[in-house]
């Protein structure tokens, strides 16, 4: 129990370091104040933080960093200094070296072509089938939930924050499942106040603290369409959904929010190889 207790401990504690970096990417603190918000000394911090988290801090930064500005090239088509600046870079050349490494091309070419992810709208008719919708039947849910306020793409940072209260109390596993609920149109909806949740599926048993709640989701049908690609150009498999295949496909939306089911580790892969099931539940059909 002691042990348990302590991992339990450290884990709220690495938590406060993650949020303090997550907070503003773009002016990194500094090791002391992340060894001071996790209560460590500095002596240590780093060793912990990569023992706890899977990464270091500096690694935690750059994919912050690089994924804000994956949005705002592809969402807000910024040019790449202004994007470089307001994600912390000292250059826009340091940016686009970096932007290229993880994401194979430049941030301008990025930008230009709307992303490096699977294309959503067919662009010939020959082009039409390859964009499936899967009806799928998902079984009841028991997800831990983080609930998080504002742009829907700084949800990332907040699943740093779950993901290592999950670890401290040994709920990631083989078996998981890191779903995302989101309960607004980030269109029709002021961004301040977009809602949503960072989730992973936990066991029966399983008790919330720290601003962790347990949400039981009901067995639901569901329209399931698969992206690869990085997460901030999710927002189209959403476009082409709502305007295109729900419309005509005879289905009617559930009372319940939209999900995302990330379905490999952002973190040992290459944007563009991240796989995401973007799923809208479904009412039943009745006879």
């Amino acid at each position: 129990m002691p042990k348990t207790l302590t991992r339990l401990d450290y884990g709220r504690r690495i938590a406060r370091a993650m949020a303090l970096i997550a907070a503003d990417p773009a002016r990194p603190p500094s090791l002391e104040a992340m060894a001071e918000a996790a209560a460590f000394s500095p002596f240590h911090f780093h060793r912990l933080y990569r023992e706890m988290t899977g990464e270091t801090p500096a690694e935690t930064l750059a994919r912050e960093r690089l994924s804000r500005a994956a949005a705002m090239l592809v969402r807000e088509g910024l040019p790449v200094a202004q994007v470089a600046k307001r994600c912390g870079y000292g250059s826009a050349a340091a940016f686009t070296r970096a932007f290229r490494t993880a994401y194979g091309v430049p941030p301008a070419a990025y930008r230009d072509a709307g992303g490096i992810g699977t294309p959503l709208l067919p662009r010939t008719p020959e082009e039409t089938g390859m964009f499936e919708v899967t009806i799928r039947e998902e079984p009841a849910l028991r997800l831990a939930c983080l609930p998080h306020r504002g742009k829907y793409e700084a949800i990332g940072t907040v699943y740093d924050r779950l993901l290592a209260w999950a670890g401290a109390r040994g709920l990631v596993t083989p078996e998981a499942r890191c779903i995302a609920l989101y309960h607004d149109d980030p269109v029709s909806v002021a961004e301040k106040d977009l809602r949503s949740d960072a989730g992973i599926t936990v066991p029966p048993g399983t008790v919330g603290s720290e601003d962790v709640r347990i949400v039981e989701l009901p067995p639901t049908r569901a329209a399931s369409l698969l992206f690869k690609g990085p997460y901030a150009e999710l927002e189209g498999a959403y476009t082409w959904l709502y305007r295109e295949w729900l419309p005509g496909s005879g289905e009617e939306p559930a009372d319940q929010p939209a999900r995302e089911d990330y379905l490999n580790d952002p973190r040992s892969l290459p944007p563009s190889e991240w796989l995401t099931a973007v799923m809208i539940p479904l009412k039943e059909r009745t006879a």
